[in-house]
């Protein structure tokens, strides 16, 4: 990162150096951009449990930030600043406050749910806009007319999620493991088991967990395997599926195991054997395996600075930090606008009928005023090591 700090001081060191000393790695691009540019922060896991979805979320947006400072020498630069929070609400408002003394004027985060609904909290107050590429849960936005999201909420998730398995696996015994501590996966059961009642069909066992840290599901697995599950929902992230698939493998017990978005990053996990992630669903809106030129020269370019393949967090991060560009521009403002200026514009670019093409949706995406974005998943499953679209 220490080559992508330096072309960042040649491009904006008289504008913005106290924002990109903090930056550890920040902004990219190299012009004659002077005073010209615009700051984008965001905060997120950088280590800890979750750390695999914030490094993912810096360095695909930083990806997209060094093709914007590329693209356009003479015009408005990006500087990025990612500042670690552990996924922890006090510690993610603690790293959002360095942003906003750095100089930070829009917020690209955060990535976890309980961070973000923390910081939310304070963007709304500051009045500073808010996109976050990955925090699902509903409260994140509710009663924030500057908060918006480029992932699917999670009670969508549930009932996406429901009506793929009924539809598919109309015969499946179905149960559910999830973490009841977690807004994340405790919202996507809620959508799930409501979508379920909906449909008439019952789920045969339900257990419930309440750290992703947990490492012993000797006692949930064993309920579903007593229960006649052949069809386990995990709506969960990779820490404790990989943990459940490892216990499950151990036991002999081989239901067909179907999770979301959270799964994404399991493929990548030290020490985790992938083979046992074989026949594993989930829900995603982006893999690194589609076919498209977009897609595949971003993962070109990811590949080529981080030497992996970029998961859905990084393609998420990518994609918030363009539309943000791209919305600010068409709010005509200045970059020596405000933060509050700014917010305001861009509140009424997004609430307004903006959209954007980008990586993680077939169709162009829109946002409702109640910050909520307007495209669909896709349901993949792996095989071979890669996600294959079902």
């Amino acid at each position: 990162m220490k080559k992508n700090w330096k072309k960042a001081v040649v491009v904006a060191v008289s504008c913005m150096m106290v924002f990109m000393l903090a930056a550890c790695g920040g902004g990219g691009g190299s012009s004659d951009a002077g005073e010209n540019v615009l700051k984008m922060g965001c905060t997120g896991p950088l280590t800890g449990p979750a750390a695999i979805y914030g490094n993912a979320v810096k360095n695909g947006g930083q990806i997209a930030v060094d093709e914007i400072n590329a693209a356009n020498p003479d015009g408005v630069q990006v500087a990025w600043q990612v500042e670690d929070d552990e996924a922890d609400g006090e510690k993610a408002v603690n790293a959002y406050n360095k942003l906003m003394d750095d100089g930070m004027q829009v917020f690209v985060g955060s990535v976890t749910s309980g961070a973000c609904v923390a910081v939310a909290e304070k963007t709304n107050a500051d009045r500073v806009f808010e996109l976050t590429p990955s925090a699902s849960q509903a409260a994140v936005t509710e009663g924030k007319d500057n908060v918006f999201q480029l992932c699917f909420r999670d009670p969508d998730q549930g009932t996406i999620s429901a009506d793929y398995i009924v539809e598919n696996f109309p015969d499946a015994k179905v149960g559910v493991i999830y973490n009841n501590a977690s807004d994340y996966s405790a919202g996507i059961y809620d959508g799930f088991k409501k979508e379920m009642d909906a449909k008439g069909v019952e789920i045969v066992a339900v257990e419930a967990f309440a750290d992703d840290a947990n490492t012993d599901f000797q006692a949930q697995l064993n309920s579903m395997k007593n229960a006649g599950a052949d069809f386990v929902f995990l709506p969960n992230y990779y820490t404790p599926v990989s943990n459940i698939l490892v216990q499950a493998d151990k036991m002999g017990y081989a239901p067909t195991f179907f999770g979301c978005d959270g799964v994404d990053g399991i493929l990548t996990l030290e020490g985790f054997d992938t083979s046992l992630a074989e026949g594993v669903y989930l829900l995603t809106p982006f893999t690194a395996s589609a076919e498209d030129e977009k897609t595949q020269n971003f993962v070109k370019a990811y590949m080529d600075a981080y030497g992996e393949e970029p998961n859905q967090f990084a393609a998420d991060a990518y994609d918030c930090v363009y539309a943000c560009y791209n919305a600010f521009k068409e709010t005509g403002l200045e970059t020596s606008a405000s933060a509050a200026d700014i917010c305001e514009a861009m509140v009424a670019q997004f609430a307004g009928g903006f959209s954007y093409e980008g990586l993680t949706a077939a169709n162009a995406m829109k946002w409702q005023a109640t910050g909520e974005v307007d495209k669909m998943p896709a349901v993949y499953v792996i095989e071979g090591g890669k996600y294959v679209e079902k």
